[in-house]
């Protein structure tokens, strides 16, 4: 953002991200916590119950969005067993497994990324096969930011995991009228082409919209209509939950499309953040 200010330079950002920030230079449209760390959560406790493990990778992502998760199971009535962080790139999961395995968690949210997040999905599927308390579907790994990209790596020791996303395989595309556009790779390159399209309609036939500030463009009336909002430049998107079942995604729900909410001002009472720190 500093850089975006400094070069007047503007972003649209097509993945997920950890919400609780918002900049008049960067338009987000991919899902902030509203569009998929809540609703995964709600799915997970109806359908597994509200007892949390948390993991993570050591940065951003990882601690913002289990100070979330551990705020909203506690809101619930629901109880979070353990929290464990990984440097980045690290592999050594075996005492995370070796403290879920005893644990018995309803549920694992995983916020582990790269490497560390395929080892950790192997050893968990190791611990379904040797332990029936972990079999299928009962205590299943939750993802907020997995995609078909990263399926092949993992092969079938993904089976199993609960995912939440704007768009999964098979899903009508991002934007009206992207329908003949829809074999994207991932949600990531779904939100990417809708990106363009959605830039492209608020340049078109304004001579000189391009030398308008970002706020400026989103203040258009077709803005709007896009689905952008000009007050926090976050995108309406819909909402799946979607588990992985022979190496694809198997869609279970698809909630109406909902409006990025990065601060969660609208309908969420949660707890008084507490500062922590992570070693």
């Amino acid at each position: 953002m500093p850089s975006l200010e400094r070069l007047n330079g503007a972003l649209w950002y097509p993945v997920p991200y950890e919400g609780f920030k918002a900049s008049d230079r960067v338009v987000y449209t991919h899902a902030c916590p509203n569009q998929h760390l809540l609703p995964l959560l709600d799915h997970a406790f109806a359908s597994h119950g509200k007892r949390g493990y948390l993991t993570g990778s050591n940065y951003i992502w990882g601690w913002e969005m289990n100070r979330l998760a551990r705020q909203v199971t506690v809101t619930a009535g629901g109880e979070i067993l353990g929290e464990r962080y990984l440097p980045l790139g690290s592999t050594d999961v075996s005492r995370i497994v070796e403290e879920i395995a005893v644990l018995r968690p309803d549920f694992v949210l995983n916020q582990l990324i790269g490497p560390s997040q395929y080892e950790f999905i192997a050893a968990m599927a190791d611990l379904r096969r040797s332990d029936p308390y972990f079999a299928s579907p009962r205590c299943p790994v939750l993802s907020c930011n997995l995609t078909e990209c990263e399926l092949p790596v993992m092969g079938t020791s993904a089976d199993g995991i609960v995912a939440a996303g704007p768009w999964f395989q098979g899903m009508p595309a991002l934007l009206a009228g992207q329908e003949q556009k829809q074999d994207f790779s991932s949600s990531f390159e779904a939100a990417a082409f809708a990106s363009v399209i959605m830039l492209a309609e608020l340049l078109n036939r304004r001579p000189g919209a391009e030398d308008l500030a970002l706020s400026q463009l989103l203040a258009l009336p077709n803005a709007r209509q896009l689905g952008i909002s000009a007050r926090t430049h976050h995108t309406r998107l819909p909402i799946a939950i979607a588990r992985v079942e022979n190496g694809g995604f198997n869609v279970l729900d698809v909630l109406e499309p909902i409006e990025g909410d990065p601060y969660l001002t609208a309908g969420r009472d949660l707890p008084r953040p507490v500062l922590r720190v992570v070693t």
